[in-house]
């Protein structure tokens, strides 16, 4: 990896006149060795693999061992096959989609880890349903991914993309940062533009906490898939209207480290704090442990 912050990629970008995902393109042909035409059909295999664990979370509702998760997407589905969102078709893809993809993850499917497994939903929903209504083809789609990729790649060359480490800011988070950055990508956003959405969702998420109940990733895990994809949209939009962050990308993701080292580590993945210490959290644990007893 040559570059380790934004603003390498920005002189980088503007020194050599290049998007930011050509110079993803680049730095993956470097780590990989590969040719770009070959890159790019992994990138697009893995584009495939994502629409795949949509289409299979939209059939199914199987519920978790919890019981309280499994079928939320039929939920949505049911209700917008006669009632359409105020917010329009698209907010309906991106949710659906996004449950689609969490609920396919709890099932133990086929996802991609995008950057995790516990936010697995995010980056494919924003891409795939956009992409849908507006009728853009998988090579932009593919340009996303990639300027998705070299984004979540920096920002995890100073911290660990991991719950465990600095909560669900550093996985949610992180994948509407990514998420925000494809889509601007793929609306034709400039560079700026693009950086600019990314650290919009980003800095807007910190001290998110991770508190899965019993320790599974289910609540909140799953529906904070669908918050998070709008969430990366709402950056996005705003970013495409020259909003900007005014706190520089590099320095939100600083706080961000520095944030996770601040946070308890009972709300770090270890389900000792928040959400996992309610008293219905605490009563379906023991429920849960009881009959595994």
């Amino acid at each position: 990896m040559t570059i380790i912050s934004f603003e390498e990629l920005i002189n980088k970008c503007k020194s050599e006149n290049k998007k930011i995902y050509e110079i993803a393109l680049e730095e993956e042909s470097i780590m990989q060795g590969d040719n770009f035409d070959v890159i790019k059909i992994k990138i697009l295999e893995t584009l495939i693999a994502m629409k795949d664990a949509i289409k299979n979370g939209l059939k199914s509702s199987e519920k978790s061992i919890s019981e309280w998760c499994g079928d939320d997407c039929e939920k949505l589905q049911k209700r917008y096959k006669t009632k359409n969102s105020v917010f329009g078709k698209t907010f309906e893809k991106i949710t659906t989609y996004a449950l689609a993809t969490a609920e396919e993850n709890l099932r133990m499917g086929r996802i991609v880890a995008c950057p995790t497994a516990g936010s697995c939903g995010i980056v494919p929903s924003v891409i795939i349903a956009v992409a849908e209504e507006k009728k853009i083809p998988d090579a932009e789609q593919i340009n996303g991914l990639l300027t998705a990729g070299l984004v979540g790649l920096i920002i995890s060359n100073k911290v660990q993309l991991a719950g465990a480490v600095a909560g669900c800011q550093a996985e949610c988070g992180v994948a509407s940062a990514m998420a925000a950055a494809a889509l601007t990508q793929m609306l034709g956003g400039n560079l700026n533009e693009i950086l600019q959405a990314a650290a919009l969702a980003l800095k807007n998420i910190l001290g998110l906490t991770c508190d899965p109940v019993c320790g599974l990733v289910e609540v909140p895990c799953i529906k904070r898939n669908a918050f998070l994809a709008i969430h990366a949209v709402t950056a996005s939009e705003l970013a495409l209207c020259e909003v900007e962050s005014k706190i520089p990308l590099d320095e939100i993701v600083d706080t961000l480290k520095i944030t996770g080292q601040l946070m308890s580590p009972l709300l770090k993945e270890t389900s000792q704090g928040g959400l996992a210490k309610t008293k219905t959290a605490i009563n379906l644990e023991k429920k849960l442990f009881n009959n595994k007893q």
